[in-house]
């Protein structure tokens, strides 16, 4: 039986990364989804050194069909996905005041709607295989607020 497949939208940044080693050394062979093809190589080639095998994926995990057509070329070319961690955010920060809408929007459309059009991709086939788990990471700052950040946590926002 071949491993089961694990997707972590953000793999290449510091949590993703933690994330992808530890699926991988449980067994699970990791993709790790990214918009930024060059950074994803450069991180590929620097696990690969440190002993880990990844695939990398171009998914913009903010736009449907982009996540649409990446997870189906993942089933297709290494299987079905199993296990789905919904680890992608960014922050664009500045006060409300100041901020635009394309900060706004920008982090709602990486953080949140990745959410949605991630795991809509990945769900046919997990209830298919009625097997399926799907993780999503967030920010302590969804607890407390931080001064400025708006648009990542919805927290106070003032300005002296």
């Amino acid at each position: 039986m071949s491993k089961k497949i694990a997707v972590v939208t953000g793999g290449t940044g510091g949590i993703g990364t933690a994330i992808c080693r530890r699926l991988s050394d449980d067994g699970y062979s990791v993709v790790a989804a990214s918009t930024n093809q060059e950074k994803a190589q450069a991180w590929k080639e620097s696990e690969k050194a440190a002993g880990y095998d990844f695939v990398t994926v171009k998914i913009d995990v903010g736009d449907f069909d982009s996540c649409q057509e990446g997870c189906k070329h993942i089933a297709e070319t290494m299987g079905p996905i199993a296990i789905l961690v919904n680890n992608a955010g960014i922050t664009r920060d500045g006060f409300m005041k100041k901020m635009s809408w394309d900060q706004w929007h920008q982090v709602l459309q990486t953080n949140l709607d990745s959410v949605f059009n991630m795991s809509k991709a990945c769900l046919d086939n997990m209830l298919e295989m009625k097997f399926g788990r799907i993780v999503n990471i967030s920010s302590i700052n969804g607890q407390k607020g931080q001064m400025g950040q708006t648009n990542y946590c919805n927290g106070y926002d003032y300005e002296d």
